[in-house]
């Protein structure tokens, strides 16, 4: 019985924004009912008890299930706020010349380029500086001729071998850029893929910067079949990617909160 109360209380939960005619772009700017995270956790609760025979543990859980399985809007600030953007690429193009994908760079692909259209389209309204992974900021400056762009760019080794950054690789070095500066680091505009925007402004935090969605500006969200990263060719597969990478950082946090001499 109770399984079957949640997944109704799921269903209504989901049909709020639904009714509206909520799409994944317009979901950033409609937040939908608020109250919605309370009427999950109330129907998680009892639900997750039963199935651990412990409340406290199933209290502690809660929260964490409805941020990371249920909650994909990041926090937004308008751009008067905003001191620079970083923009955090998707997903990439196999080679058009084909050879050693460890050495040879990828095509940055259709999602980066409308990535770097949505940073020249938040540019318009507010010049600030640009942290732009590669793949974006190519765009930026072969299709914008944008100026105050930094490019943060793969590692690579000696022998050619590419190391690409991940979101948290690309934050910190975003970071370090701005560190030393006479302001201090400022406060980042997000500009990411629809599903991966939440996780890039939690990443940017992480990395010590205050950082916040641009308010008003939806976010690529079309997903490129021919993607060479596979997890970013569909939703439904990156969506789990996306949340398994959350669950890592939280553990992280958790443990090394709750032991924090190991």
């Amino acid at each position: 019985m109770q399984r079957r109360d949640f997944a109704a209380g799921l269903a209504a939960a989901i049909a709020v924004p639904a009714a509206l005619g909520a799409t994944p772009a317009a979901a950033q700017e409609h937040p939908g009912d608020r109250h919605a995270p309370d009427e999950l956790a109330r129907r998680m609760l009892p639900v997750l008890s039963a199935e651990l025979d412990d409340r406290g543990a199933a209290r502690s859980l809660v929260p964490h299930l409805y941020d990371v399985g249920f909650d994909w809007r990041p926090e937004t600030a308008p751009l008067r706020k905003l001191d620079f953007l970083v923009a955090y690429g998707f997903g990439n193009r196999p080679p058009a010349g084909g050879g050693d994908p460890t050495k040879v760079r990828p095509e940055p692909g259709p999602v980066n380029e409308e990535l770097a259209d949505t940073v020249a389209r938040i540019r318009r309204h507010r010049t600030v500086p640009v942290y732009a992974q590669w793949e974006i900021a190519r765009f930026l400056e072969s299709k914008y001729r944008m100026r105050h762009v930094t490019s943060i760019e793969p590692v690579v080794a000696p022998d050619g071998t590419i190391t690409y950054l991940s979101t948290d690789g690309v934050a910190a070095q975003v970071a370090k850029a701005r560190q030393h500066l006479p302001g201090g680091i400022g406060t980042a505009g997000v500009v990411g893929f629809r599903d991966h925007i939440k996780r890039c402004v939690q990443t940017t935090r992480d990395r010590g910067m205050k950082a916040y969605a641009p308010e008003g500006h939806s976010m690529p969200h079309t997903y490129d079949p021919r993607s060479g990263q596979p997890w970013t060719r569909r939703r439904d597969l990156y969506l789990v990617h996306d949340m398994a990478a959350q669950w890592q950082v939280l553990r992280e946090k958790l443990v090394s909160g709750a032991y924090p001499k190991g």
